[in-house]
């Protein structure tokens, strides 16, 4: 109790308990042992004594909550993409992109709609956000389409610079023989985006038909031996003709697309946009080096398949990855190992929608993570599995990591 005289504050003693005799000091064992009853705890008595007990207990919801794990660390409304969690330990971060049978993104989903195990093994969540992350794109365009094909990626690329945002950033390589990277990463709305668009457009290739009469199919004779092999009549009369295989760097070009990506800042999606017909022959770099390497790096690879690969039967059959069938279209094994999104499409004006849905599926995602119990760095593949416990829905993610030394926060 405070008095105030005269602007001066007098405190009064605060009053004391009695003293009790021979009582036993405060936390010593006989202190402890003078409060314990027989028969007093969480047990009722035969006198009834613990009958509020019996009535929390009976008051009690009988249903039990889905999932007793404790909930992940969910941040608030625009500090996801500056989240750190700064423990000793290997965190593993995964986009998911959920949608209906009708290809539409689900919304309103929670943490406790997921399920997430890594090599079989259910995993805590730590982290839950559905914040959209700003992205770091590789824009790979492929020059060694056909020249009809081409002509309508050209026709479309004017549309690509609309689907990003002002937050987005942007890098553009074009590959035909070989990769070439045309700008660094700058804003994706800037003018130096548009400017190096239009540059990059190509005439394609063209597509010869063999000649197999004529003055142009006679082969040529030096010394007795043909001049061109690739004209050397048979002993049948005719001509074998030796067509050398074209040369698509697919696996080069998302390589020198995921290496300017790895250097990019954290708190950014890192993504490879591929327009291609998906064809690779002649690159240095294997399909499984540079899965690894995305793998590794934490990339997606997205697409918008073109030409012959986005026709019904042809892009229908690579989806499915039939059998028998030769691997021509690489492209969506890169989609799905890396838990990307493809689109097919043959026309201008569906390739220019293809790229609003693709940046759209890139950002909309949730973003679940974790800690992994298994060694930091022991080089091996660790399998993710991503599960929604509602039915009817499609969920894409990202089949496996490799760990790395960024990934311990």
């Amino acid at each position: 109790m405070t008095t105030a005289m005269l602007g001066q504050q007098t405190t009064q003693p605060a009053q004391q308990a009695p003293t009790v005799p021979n009582a036993p000091a405060p936390g010593s064992f006989a202190d402890l042992l003078s409060n314990v009853a027989p028969g007093k705890g969480t047990t009722a008595d035969s006198d009834g004594g613990n009958q509020q007990s019996d009535a929390a207990t009976q008051a009690a919801p009988a249903q039990q909550p889905r999932d007793n794990t404790p909930p992940p660390y969910i941040p608030s409304a625009g500090e996801a993409a500056q989240f750190t969690l700064r423990v000793p330990v290997n965190f593993v971060e995964i986009p998911v992109l959920v949608k209906d049978k009708h290809g539409a993104l689900v919304p309103g989903l929670t943490w406790r709609d997921f399920r997430v195990y890594e090599n079989g093994v259910r995993q805590h969540l730590t982290f839950f956000t559905t914040d959209p992350f700003p992205l770091s794109v590789a824009i790979v365009i492929d020059q060694s389409l056909p020249q009809d094909t081409m002509k309508k990626v050209n026709d479309a690329l004017s549309a690509l610079q609309g689907a990003f945002t002002p937050y987005d950033e942007v890098s553009i390589f074009t590959y035909n023989n070989g990769p070439r990277q045309r700008t660094e990463y700058t804003a994706a709305q800037s003018a130096r985006v548009a400017a190096v668009l239009d540059q990059s457009k190509s005439a394609g290739r063209e597509m010869g038909v063999p000649v197999s009469s004529g003055p142009l199919a006679q082969s040529i004779v030096v010394n007795n031996r043909p001049f061109d092999p690739n004209t050397t009549p048979n002993r049948s009369g005719g001509l074998t003709l030796y067509i050398p295989k074209p040369v698509h760097t697919l696996n080069d070009a998302i390589l020198a697309a995921g290496k300017s990506l790895a250097a990019r800042p954290k708190g950014r999606r890192r993504a490879i946009y591929v327009i291609s017909d998906g064809k690779e022959s002649g690159s240095q770099a294997s399909f499984k080096e540079v899965i690894k390497y995305l793998q590794t790096n934490k990339i997606s690879v997205y697409g918008t398949l073109v030409g012959d690969s986005a026709t019904f039967g042809l892009g229908f059959l690579d989806k499915i990855h039939l059998p028998l069938l030769p691997p021509d279209n690489i492209l969506p094994r890169y989609v799905n190992a890396t838990g990307g999104q493809l689109d097919a499409e043959f026309s201008t004006d569906g390739i220019e929608r293809s790229f609003a849905r693709i940046t759209e599926d890139a950002r909309d995602q949730y973003t679940l993570g974790y800690v992994s119990h298994e060694p930091l760095l022991d080089e091996r593949f660790r399998k993710i599995e991503v599960q929604v416990l509602r039915p009817g829905l499609q969920i894409y993610a990202k089949d496996g990591y490799y760990p790395s030394a960024s990934d311990a926060r």
